[in-house]
């Protein structure tokens, strides 16, 4: 039988539970809810409806203030961020012939309908692909240097979510990484019998709430 994964909200409601008890350092960088108004200013700076499941998220968590390692690899952006990094990268790709997959690539640099939600610690963004057809929704990465990659893709945003939320309630991994604590009280994925993290240790993150 098919998983059952839970909307954005519901992973939230259990990520949000979590971090307040085991790591409110990083609970308080979650912003409040994106309003109606600024979502639907970002979707007319798109020209397109956000994706479903990244709405849901904004009106839970409208990005955090900053750099986050609550996700294994991504820290989520505000609806301004989703704007700017999309227009930029309509910028650069509209000057530089970007938006045209070349015959050796699978991707092109960019795409009008990658809507970026996060980025990595290096800048690079993760997107979710709007395009029509099966792989509509999911999840792939668009770096400075390169085209698109959506090898081994999450298929969409909710089960990401939800994967995280499992991993931190039920001790499951997430694409092989497992959550720790800092000697900050923050939040670090890594590979199992991580001990430390620059010199500092890593503790295994508690599972699920007391």
């Amino acid at each position: 039988m098919a998983q059952q994964i839970s909307p954005p909200s519901e992973s939230w409601r259990r990520i949000d539970g979590w971090l307040a008890v085991h790591a409110a350092a990083d609970f308080v960088r979650l912003e409040p809810p994106a309003t109606p108004d600024e979502l639907r200013q970002a979707e007319a700076a798109l020209g397109t409806p956000l994706p479903g499941d990244l709405a849901d998220s904004l009106r839970c968590h409208n990005g955090v203030t900053g750099w986050t390692t609550i996700l294994p690899e991504q820290s989520p952006l505000a609806v301004h961020g989703i704007v700017d990094h999309w227009q930029t990268c309509m910028g650069v790709a509209t000057e530089n012939d970007g938006l045209t997959q070349r015959p050796w690539e699978d991707e092109p640099w960019w795409h009008p309908l990658w809507v970026p939600w996060a980025e990595s610690a290096d800048g690079a963004a993760q997107v979710i692909d709007q395009r029509p057809g099966p792989d509509t929704g999911r999840l792939g990465w668009a770096g400075h240097g390169g085209g698109g990659d959506f090898t081994d893709s999450w298929p969409d945003l909710s089960s990401l979510l939800h994967a995280v939320a499992q991993s931190l309630h039920e001790g499951t991994e997430v694409r092989g990484l497992r959550p720790y604590l800092t000697d900050q009280g923050r939040v670090w994925w890594d590979e199992e019998g991580c001990t430390e993290l620059n010199g500092q240790p890593l503790t295994a993150a508690p599972v699920g709430l007391p």
